[in-house]
């Protein structure tokens, strides 16, 4: 087996990466390979930082279009991405993993508060850090939150993990002369509008340099070839 490429990472999942074969919450089977494959990485040496979304719960923009406050509705979206970083912490634990939830938003009977040097600690102790609540501020997406976070704690790069295989040029379901990309440039994403991660994301990695390399979740062993310095998906550097 080769030497990881990375020391630290930040792993991006969406909600709806959770959702699997049903129409809403959680598919057991899906949190369970993942947990799996984080097993797999921690393994080998590796540090793991995650940020999951909550949109197999609740998404605080959507709610807005449905007519509640976007603040409100923003919180609630919070509090979905703390009951899937609950239930992935549940399922490392039953894979043998060491995991600790740490919340942008206080809930203190359920979790720790994020304190960037007490999830270092963490993560230098060999634990994986779930890290919810987003930024613990509305109109920010957990796509920014894990922009900041990876920053934060140090991480060698940034893992948006989706359904797809990387980034193309077009929509790969409506158009099958989509390209896939191999490599693009800050700059190329947000001008072209690529749908790698928000805005917002983009900007905040380019300006600290980190690296997001895109790939598809549901590829068997996909995260642990990433690790190892092989090409899956699409580097944004």
């Amino acid at each position: 087996m080769s030497e990881p490429r990375y020391q630290r990472i930040l792993l991006k999942l969406s909600g709806e990466a959770l959702l699997g074969n049903e129409d809403y919450g959680i598919d057991p089977v899906i949190i369970g390979r993942i947990a799996d494959e984080v097993q797999d990485v921690i393994d080998t040496g590796v540090q793991v930082a995650i940020v999951i979304g909550g949109g197999n719960i609740f998404r605080g923009s959507g709610l807005a279009e449905s007519g509640i406050d976007r603040v409100t509705g923003d919180h609630m979206g919070m509090l979905a991405t703390l009951m899937n970083s609950l239930a992935l912490q549940d399922a490392l634990e039953k894979a043998g993993v060491d995991a600790r939830v740490m919340s942008a938003i206080s809930v203190h009977d359920v979790c720790e508060d994020y304190i960037r040097r007490r999830a270092v600690r963490h993560l230098e102790k060999g634990r994986v850090v779930i890290i919810a609540g987003g930024t613990g501020n509305p109109f920010f997406t957990t796509d920014t939150a894990a922009a900041l976070r990876a920053i934060e704690v140090g991480a060698d790069i940034v893992l948006k993990a989706t359904k797809v295989d990387g980034v193309y040029s077009a929509d790969p379901n409506k158009d099958s002369s989509a390209e896939l990309f191999d490599t693009l440039g800050y700059d190329q994403v947000i001008e072209d509008k690529l749908r790698v991660m928000d805005a917002n994301a983009v900007v905040l990695c380019r300006d600290q340099k980190m690296p997001i390399r895109v790939f598809n979740v549901f590829g068997h062993g996909n995260l642990m070839r990433i690790v190892r310095g092989e090409k899956v998906g699409t580097l944004v550097n």
